[in-house]
């Protein structure tokens, strides 16, 4: 964002003193610089930021500025774009802020095409390489336009133009307020646009259950929405209201609106018996299949709820950004500057609202309470509305807004009421904690006898423990010799840890989980009910709680462990081919101790295949796969005396859990087994960092 606001700046100044050919040659230069980074950028941000240096413990307060430095070199050129395009299109004196917001809705509208189709034509089929490739193939394609318009375009002055009174739909507009005033006044709408986005992000990531598709397509929606309103904008309709009348109660509606819409559907999803199928839905454990466009709910689901929530108050900020130019844009020579200075204003306090709500507004305040907030922020405009306006039917608009304000402050619903609804359970049920690393969530299902764990929607876990999770933490612990230190990757309700901590040998667990909250709500539930295994997860001197990304955990800590494993993982969840890839795999072979195991559930035949590309021994029970670099000693007779051991039967017993029961399914099969004989030549269609198949639902290849 910063990036962006510098070349905003930049921009403009260089466009009000360049003629037109000049202008083209430094917008295909421009296209060019993005289009060499993006050559790279596979390159500087994975192979040297993620891979080399991502393994020092850099200080959290320095990355900030090292990513800021590495993106600073496309985004200043990305930002340059605006002001170079504005300057060259425009040439009524007249009217100088007229095609400011056409080209602006252009832009975004190919950005908002450029989110969609990359989700669902490039990350399903090539690899992240190749995807930027294509990127990069289009920058070159628009700074090879703008050179072949060089030869065609004519030459405009750039003297100041002076505008008659007469020839201006808003002649004094530009005066309401001083040129610093409307820097800020702007500043705060990027404040306000970005904070929405974060919420947006974190309410409809919920709803549609953490898939990795959720990103880009809300994306998608948030641009299409600028794009639409910045055309609707610029259409005689609106321009017959005064400019900086219609940008202020255009910027009071954004965050009004977007709390009515939310809170709408809130209050009316079990309220409204069409609606009965989607409450369900909220309640469940389990996401929609990807892609069933034959199915009414996933069309509500994934279309038009998004559209709803997310399409009328961006319609908004597009049209209070042609607003805003009509505004302030009075002279020809100085419209690049301009543009320049109000994006630049716009992206810092876009910077400022991304801060602020991701650090601050979600830990103290919540999704809820963060809403509540923008929606009384939003009376700022409702004020200044008030001393721009004359006349019955402006009073009229002005005091609904005031009357929608006060309607969406009282119709917010608490972060409780907000989140239990949004799972399809009442209130009372919840206990829920969220903060900017997440959402975690426990209810009650079948007649009270199971608490689940919803993590960013989607269901995680269950209380009592004694399922595929515990079996998969209790498994390899009970099969290596000795296993001494062991590390999980993912908290979830606790039960693969505590069938990890289940031998007398094992010193400690390193409990790895990137939502915090969810070990705030297993506190919060193990005060008010007992669960005997969940309060030895909580009480459990061995266990230590890292909250953090589990790989750059591993990477940035020099412990080596006995087995290092995950909690099981829907392959098609977002980001889940962090923890399926062969990178993944090998990071886990190079922090093992001499004989260590790494674990994995293995949902697919192509996780296994990428498992057994990394450990030449390999032993398979079930859908449980243990990799080593050694052979693995594996005997039934041998694990059930462990399991009888003192220490363990009463780590069990006390824990409330049948483990023989449990583990009866795993071990009276017959394990397969891989070892360095197996060839691996088949061993093609894998998963990797920068191509993760499974996660976008990619059909494994046919052999």
């Amino acid at each position: 964002m910063a990036g962006l606001g510098f070349g905003s700046l930049a921009g403009g100044h260089v466009a009000d003193r360049l003629d037109d050919r000049r202008r083209l040659i430094v917008f295909g230069a421009c296209e060019a610089a993005i289009g060499v980074f993006a050559l790279a950028s596979c390159w500087i941000y994975y192979d040297v930021l993620y891979v080399h240096f991502g393994a020092f413990n850099v200080p959290r307060g320095i990355l900030p500025f090292i990513i800021f430095a590495v993106t600073l070199w496309p985004t200043f050129f990305m930002g340059m774009s605006l002001p170079l395009a504005a300057k060259v299109v425009t040439t009524d004196a007249a009217d100088p802020g007229r095609w400011v917001p056409v080209l602006y809705g252009a832009n975004t509208l190919g950005a908002a095409c450029g989110s969609a189709l990359t989700v669902a034509l490039l990350f399903p089929h090539v690899s992240f390489r190749t995807g930027v490739f294509v990127g990069a193939g289009l920058s070159f394609g628009c700074g090879l336009a703008a050179l072949v318009l060089v030869g065609t375009s004519r030459v405009h002055p750039t003297r100041p133009v002076a505008i008659p009174a007469s020839a201006s739909a808003t002649p004094t507009s530009a005066h309401v307020f001083g040129w610093r005033t409307w820097l800020m006044l702007y500043a705060l709408s990027g404040f306000t646009a970005l904070s929405l986005e974060i919420l947006w992000f974190r309410v409809l990531g919920v709803i549609l259950k953490s898939n990795a598709y959720t990103f880009g397509h809300l994306l998608a929606l948030f641009l299409t929405g600028l794009a639409l309103g910045s055309f609707a904008g610029n259409s005689r309709l609106l321009r017959r209201w005064p400019a900086a009348a219609s940008f202020l109660a255009l910027q009071a509606a954004i965050p009004l609106s977007a709390a009515l819409l939310l809170d709408a559907f809130a209050l009316s999803v079990n309220r409204v018996p069409v609606l009965d199928p989607l409450w369900e839905y909220l309640a469940a454990y389990e996401p929609l299949v990807r892609l069933n466009l034959k199915s009414p709910l996933y069309l509500i689901v994934h279309g038009a709820i998004p559209v709803a929530l997310i399409l009328p108050p961006t319609m908004l900020m597009g049209a209070s950004f042609a607003s805003l130019q009509r505004a302030v844009q009075r002279d020809l020579a100085e419209l690049g500057r301009r543009v320049g200075w109000l994006q630049t204003a716009n992206i810092m306090g876009a910077m400022a609202g991304a801060l602020a709500t991701g650090l601050l507004f979600l830990d103290v305040l919540g999704s809820a309470g963060t809403l509540r907030l923008l929606a009384i922020v939003s009376t700022l405009f409702i004020v200044l509305f008030a001393r721009t306006i004359s006349g019955p039917a402006m009073q009229f608009v002005g005091a609904s807004l005031t009357a929608v304000a006060v309607l969406a402050v009282a119709a917010t619903p608490t972060s409780r009421t907000f989140w239990a609804r949004m799972h399809g359970t009442p209130a009372a049920n919840v206990t829920v904690a969220e903060d900017a690393s997440g959402l975690a969530l426990l209810k009650p299902r079948r007649n009270n006898t199971q608490i689940v764990l919803h993590a960013n929607g989607i269901g995680q876990s269950f209380l009592p423990f004694g399922g595929t999770h515990t079996a998969l933490g209790t498994l390899a612990a009970f099969i290596h010799p000795n296993p001494e230190v062991i590390a999980i990757i993912g908290l979830g309700t606790g039960d693969t840890v505590f069938g990890s901590a289940g031998r007398a040998e094992t010193q400690r667990v390193d409990s790895i989980e990137i939502i915090e909250p969810e070990l705030t709500v297993l506190r919060g539930y193990s005060d008010r009910t007992r669960f005997p295994a969940l309060d030895l997860v909580l009480s459990d001197p061995r266990i230590v709680h890292h909250f953090t990304d589990g790989r750059a955990f591993l990477r940035r800590s020099s412990n080596r462990y006995d087995i290092i494993e995950a909690d099981a993982l829907r392959p098609t969840s977002a980001y889940s081919g962090n923890l399926y890839s062969i990178e993944y795999f090998a990071q886990l072979r190079d922090r093992l101790r001499p004989g260590g195991y790494a674990v994995t559930w293995v949902p697919t035949p192509r996780v296994l295949d990428t498992f057994a590309s990394v450990f030449p021994f390999v032993l398979v029970l079930q859908d449980v796969a243990i990799g080593s670099l050694t052979p693995i000693a594996y005997d039934r007779a041998t694990v059930e005396a462990r399991l009888a051991s003192p220490f363990s039967a009463r780590h069990f017993r006390e824990g409330g859990i049948d483990i023989a029961t449990v583990l009866a399914p795993f071990l009276r099969a017959d394990p397969i087994r891989v070892g360095p004989e197996s060839s691996r030549a088949a061993l093609s269609d894998i998963n990797h960092d920068l191509f993760p198949k499974d996660e976008f639902g990619i059909p494994p290849r046919t052999r």
